[in-house]
């Protein structure tokens, strides 16, 4: 019994910290890619404790985009998910402390989300917590 009060107790307090965080990061700007040399839009993104940062991102239409993606250190699984097949963006990646590379071609203006699909049983998913973003495809 005493073991399910302390981890009653963990998640409570996972969940509190997560959500405190998920509602600062809602103040970040907008990261606006640029086309380096190569003519691809380069971006790397950081998952954590219910995050993405940069969570708004705004990329060109048309021209390839390779992400780097992350997460933080720690034990909480996450994952990069975008299903936006109409704009040619679609991806599901789990992520770990070591970058994996994601590219698309946006085909269409807009705005698209990403999201971690991750979920405990119980517990909101971490979608739901803010772990989301969006890409802004411009011209």
């Amino acid at each position: 019994m005493q073991r399910l009060l302390v981890r009653f107790i963990f998640y409570i307090a996972v969940f509190s910290c997560g959500m405190a965080y998920a509602d600062d990061q809602d103040k970040t700007e907008a990261y606006t890619a640029t086309v380096d040399k190569d003519g691809i839009q380069h971006v790397r993104i950081i998952g954590g404790s219910y995050f993405f940062n940069p969570r708004r991102i705004v990329v060109k239409k048309g021209i390839p985009v390779e992400l780097s993606v992350s997460k933080e250190q720690g034990i909480t699984p996450h994952s990069i998910v975008a299903n936006a097949p109409e704009a040619g963006i679609v991806f599901d990646e789990s992520l770990n402390g070591n970058p994996k590379s994601v590219t698309f071609t946006a085909t269409a203006t807009g705005e698209y989300v990403f999201y971690c699909k991750n979920k405990l049983p119980f517990f909101p998913s971490h979608r739901e917590k803010g772990m989301q973003g969006i890409f802004e495809v411009v011209e």
